[in-house]
């Protein structure tokens, strides 16, 4: 049996190029994420949002109005109960979210935030 490479393994060795992402619940993994991965590169000048758009062919990073950020990054929806990061990952000075059901949070340094369903 082949041992997996540390990035895959949670760990923090992500190949040249991509964004490093830490998995922040036990029994998440980078299959969880999908493609996202694969768009986010570091030598890309576009931001996480224009990334994320240009490689999710099925409508893009399309804006969901209504959340509320708190300060340990949870989302909440009205009427919904919060949801944990899952995932995350620093692109320059973004820092990209992962949610359940395929919630993704692009929050800025001054903590402005986009959410989008991404799957």
């Amino acid at each position: 049996m082949t041992k997996k490479p540390d990035f895959l393994r949670g760990g923090t060795l992500p190949p040249p190029g991509e964004v490093e992402w830490k998995l922040l619940h036990p029994k998440m993994t980078l299959e969880h994420l999908g493609y996202i991965p694969g768009w986010l590169r570091v030598e890309d000048p576009r931001s996480a949002r224009e990334q994320i758009d240009a490689g999710y062919l099925f409508g893009g990073f399309q804006p969901f109005e209504g959340f509320s950020l708190e300060a340990n990054n949870s989302l909440s929806y009205p009427g919904d109960p919060p949801m944990r990061p899952l995932a995350e990952a620093r692109l320059r000075d973004e820092l990209v979210v992962f949610y359940p059901h395929s919630w993704v949070a692009i929050i800025q340094p001054d903590r402005s935030f986009a959410v989008a369903r991404i799957d």
